[in-house]
Protein backbone atom coordinates (compact mmCIF):
# COMPACT_ATOMS: atom_id res chain seq x y z
CA UNK A 1 0.00 0.00 0.00
CA UNK A 2 1.80 3.66 -1.17
CA UNK A 3 1.93 6.34 1.68
CA UNK A 4 -0.79 8.57 -0.83
CA UNK A 5 -3.99 5.56 -0.13
CA UNK A 6 -2.61 5.34 3.21
CA UNK A 7 -3.36 9.10 4.08
CA UNK A 8 -6.06 9.29 2.17
CA UNK A 9 -7.70 6.00 3.99
CA UNK A 10 -6.64 7.89 7.57
CA UNK A 11 -8.60 11.02 6.29
CA UNK A 12 -11.78 9.27 4.95
CA UNK A 13 -11.68 7.41 8.21
CA UNK A 14 -11.39 10.32 9.98
CA UNK A 15 -14.18 12.21 8.36
CA UNK A 16 -16.39 9.50 9.55
CA UNK A 17 -15.18 9.61 13.26
CA UNK A 18 -16.14 13.34 13.12
CA UNK A 19 -19.05 12.49 11.58
CA UNK A 20 -20.46 9.82 14.24
CA UNK A 21 -19.09 12.25 16.92
CA UNK A 22 -20.65 15.35 15.77
CA UNK A 23 -23.78 13.40 15.57
CA UNK A 24 -24.12 11.39 18.32
CA UNK A 25 -23.17 14.74 20.51
CA UNK A 26 -26.03 16.38 18.90
CA UNK A 27 -28.34 13.21 19.77
CA UNK A 28 -27.20 13.49 23.06
CA UNK A 29 -27.40 16.82 24.11
CA UNK A 30 -31.12 16.79 22.57
CA UNK A 31 -32.18 14.01 24.71
CA UNK A 32 -30.34 15.64 27.90
CA UNK A 33 -32.34 19.02 27.27
CA UNK A 34 -35.56 17.27 26.38
CA UNK A 35 -35.44 15.62 29.77
CA UNK A 36 -33.65 18.46 31.79
CA UNK A 37 -36.79 20.75 30.53
CA UNK A 38 -39.30 18.22 31.73
CA UNK A 39 -38.49 17.97 34.94
CA UNK A 40 -38.11 21.68 35.27
CA UNK A 41 -41.83 22.08 33.92
CA UNK A 42 -42.80 18.83 36.39
CA UNK A 43 -40.85 20.52 39.42
CA UNK A 44 -42.42 24.67 38.57
CA UNK A 45 -45.64 22.60 38.52
CA UNK A 46 -45.43 20.92 41.63
CA UNK A 47 -44.15 23.89 43.38
CA UNK A 48 -44.31 27.32 41.55
CA UNK A 49 -42.42 29.45 44.24
CA UNK A 50 -39.22 27.41 43.83
CA UNK A 51 -39.90 28.15 40.00
CA UNK A 52 -36.80 30.99 40.16
CA UNK A 53 -34.40 28.44 41.93
CA UNK A 54 -35.09 26.15 39.81
CA UNK A 55 -34.47 27.86 36.86
CA UNK A 56 -30.92 28.64 37.91
CA UNK A 57 -30.36 25.40 38.53
CA UNK A 58 -31.55 23.97 35.62
CA UNK A 59 -29.19 26.58 33.22
CA UNK A 60 -26.76 25.77 35.14
CA UNK A 61 -26.91 22.12 34.01
CA UNK A 62 -28.12 23.30 30.73
CA UNK A 63 -24.21 25.03 30.83
CA UNK A 64 -22.76 21.81 31.56
CA UNK A 65 -24.67 19.85 29.15
CA UNK A 66 -23.68 21.78 26.48
CA UNK A 67 -20.05 21.85 27.80
CA UNK A 68 -19.69 18.00 26.83
CA UNK A 69 -20.86 18.53 23.46
CA UNK A 70 -18.30 21.71 23.18
CA UNK A 71 -15.54 19.10 23.98
CA UNK A 72 -16.62 16.86 21.55
CA UNK A 73 -16.64 19.57 18.46
CA UNK A 74 -13.11 20.69 20.03
CA UNK A 75 -11.50 16.76 19.61
CA UNK A 76 -13.65 16.78 16.29
CA UNK A 77 -11.65 19.83 15.22
CA UNK A 78 -8.28 18.68 16.11
CA UNK A 79 -8.96 15.30 14.36
CA UNK A 80 -9.57 17.28 11.05
CA UNK A 81 -6.92 20.05 11.38
CA UNK A 82 -3.64 18.63 13.37
CA UNK A 83 -4.83 14.61 12.68
CA UNK A 84 -1.68 12.95 14.75
CA UNK A 85 -2.57 9.77 12.86
CA UNK A 86 -1.58 11.32 9.21
CA UNK A 87 1.75 13.08 11.00
CA UNK A 88 2.43 9.60 12.39
CA UNK A 89 2.54 7.85 8.75
CA UNK A 90 4.30 10.67 7.17
CA UNK A 91 6.79 10.56 9.58
CA UNK A 92 7.68 6.56 9.60
CA UNK A 93 7.54 6.86 5.60
CA UNK A 94 10.11 9.54 5.57
CA UNK A 95 11.96 7.73 8.43
CA UNK A 96 12.19 4.30 6.37
CA UNK A 97 12.31 6.51 2.78
CA UNK A 98 15.78 7.04 3.53
CA UNK A 99 17.23 3.49 4.26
Amino acid sequence: MDIVSLIANIQGLTAVAVGLVFGLGALGTAIGFGILGGKFLEGCARQPELSGMLAGRMFLMAGLLDAVAMIGVGFSLFFIFANPFVSAVVSFAATHAAH
